[in-house]
């Protein structure tokens, strides 16, 4: 172990004793109740048992994004930061899940791996350590760096540098990351793309609508109100999707102000199947089901995507309405969704008092390139 090594490792010790307090008192909360145990006491969180192709993603977003990925594989280990990393992570059969550790005990919960790949900006200086010396080969996938944050990373040039000298393989976005990657010490960078450009949807069910359909994807407080109160609610079917599901009867409380609500969790009845379809019954429709968002991709006339009417979201993922060449209309609040907004084309932005006039001049949506999923498996394996 050099000096940089020891004196990371015991700084990062240092921190951990100073955070205990913090971290006990945290972990009462619901948002932290599995994660923080698992990270920083490995309660119910064990080494890996098998020696295979290992993938760590940090939450939601990035451990979907990996779909296309794992499911080419027999089996896969798969690590984690967040809960809601972990649920959708427990949703592929082939993976065994576990929490990333803090990483002062990665040193002894490492175990050898065919490849680690880490998803994009989940740079742990130990965890790549190791994981170079265990590990037949390390990669970065869907690696950027926005114009934004680079000067940020520039500061610190002399730690990515000591990073990236532990990472076989660098997959970037883009040219303009992969130049950016390298001015900080990246090594045998390649442009694959961005993964989660690459969607290939399983439809489950099919929508008969009476009226044209507008679908509010993943809405979060207050959007519901904004939107619906400046929507011409006479000419279209509305199915509102809340981003969270303990917001159900919240939303559905919002909703009624402005009609008749019907709820999803009816259909279970059958009161709405017609044959193998099911009719979307009202012109006010609450989602309170989980997993039915793309389905209502497919029926959707007009797609608009929450978390980017409020300012404290930054948006969501626009690709999987465009894989349907949906017209799509968005707030202004999208900082967190850049990336992939650039790769969707004809998306309209406006302000929530002008999206009528955004609806009637929205296109059609195209996604512009999808990412190289065999030449990132090669890189893989």
């Amino acid at each position: 172990m050099n000096f940089f090594t020891f004196f990371y490792c015991f700084l990062s010790f240092v921190l951990y004793l100073i955070s205990i307090p913090f971290l006990i008192i945290f972990s009462f909360k619901e948002k932290y109740k599995k994660s923080i145990p698992a990270r920083f006491f490995l309660i119910d969180n064990p080494p890996f048992k098998n020696k295979t192709y290992w993938f760590h993603a940090c939450s939601l977003g990035e451990t979907r994004a990996l779909k296309p990925l794992i499911e080419k594989f027999e089996e896969v280990n798969l690590s984690v930061i967040t809960d809601t990393g972990f649920k959708e992570a427990k949703k592929y059969k082939n993976a065994d899940v576990r929490f990333l550790p803090y990483e002062i005990f990665l040193p002894f919960w490492v175990k050898p791996c065919k490849s680690l790949t880490v998803m994009e900006a989940e740079l742990w200086y130990c965890l790549f350590f190791i994981a170079k010396k265990r590990c037949n080969k390390t990669v970065l996938l869907n690696a950027r760096i926005s114009e934004k944050s680079y000067p940020k990373y520039l500061k610190f040039k002399w730690f990515y540098k000591k990073i990236f000298e532990n990472i076989d393989i660098v997959l970037a976005q883009s040219e303009e990351d992969k130049k950016r990657l390298m001015s900080l010490g990246a090594k045998n960078v390649e442009v694959t793309g961005n993964i989660k450009t690459y969607f290939n949807p399983g439809i489950t069910r099919e929508y008969i609508k009476k009226k044209p359909l507008i679908v509010m994807a993943s809405t979060h407080k207050n959007e519901e109100e904004m939107i619906l109160k400046n929507l011409d609610l006479k000419n279209y079917q509305v199915v509102v999707v809340p981003r969270h599901p303990e917001r159900f009867d919240e939303v559905y409380e919002t909703m009624r102000n402005f009609g008749e609500v019907k709820r999803f969790s009816k259909m279970e009845s059958g009161e709405w199947r017609v044959e193998n379809k099911y009719e979307l019954n009202g012109d006010l429709i609450l989602c309170d089901k989980m997993g039915e968002l793309v389905n209502l991709y497919k029926a959707a006339d007009i797609v608009i995507l929450g978390g980017s009417f409020v300012d404290n979201v930054g948006g969501h993922n626009p690709v999987e309405p465009a894989y349907f060449h949906k017209p799509i209309i968005s707030g202004k609040y999208y900082f967190n969704q850049k990336a992939l907004y650039k790769e969707v084309e004809n998306i309209e932005v406006c302000e929530v008092e002008n999206i009528n006039e955004c609806i009637k001049k929205a296109k059609p949506t195209k996604i512009k390139t999808k990412a190289d999923i065999n030449r990132i498996l090669q890189v893989i394996e």
